[in-house]
């Protein structure tokens, strides 16, 4: 068992094509722990090589929508208010109040952080 940190491309490649190879090792076995370790290794490094940019408020607030089927009507009644409703649809306003963010965590259970980000 040879393991290093991964920190280029080429290690990572390396890495994955040995994960690869130990997917069918026996459990108990020196492989499943070497498995163990690499997709540790390989989790981190993609963590860092690859960043993922966390939701706006407006991809939040689609992606429930569309998860539990609401329509923009729904996101009136919670927010009360169908202009405003559109308006945040249409990405028309760049924040979210205090009082929209509790009603869309509380009643959609989208979480707060999230919300008090840029809408688009």
């Amino acid at each position: 068992m040879d393991i290093r940190p991964i920190k280029s491309p080429e290690d990572h490649k390396m890495a994955l094509a040995r994960i690869d190879d130990l997917m069918d090792a026996e459990a108990g076995t020196p492989e499943v722990a070497e498995l163990e370790v690499l997709a540790i290794l390989v989790e981190r490094y993609e963590r860092d090589a690859f960043p993922v940019a966390p939701p706006s408020a407006l991809d939040a607030i689609q992606f429930r929508m569309e998860q539990a089927g609401y329509r923009q009507a729904d996101l009136a009644r919670v927010l009360g208010s169908r202009s405003r409703a559109s308006e945040i649809m249409h990405g028309s306003v760049k924040r979210l109040s205090l009082t929209q963010i509790r009603r869309l965590h509380d009643a959609w259970h989208i979480p707060a952080d999230v919300l008090i980000r840029d809408v688009a």
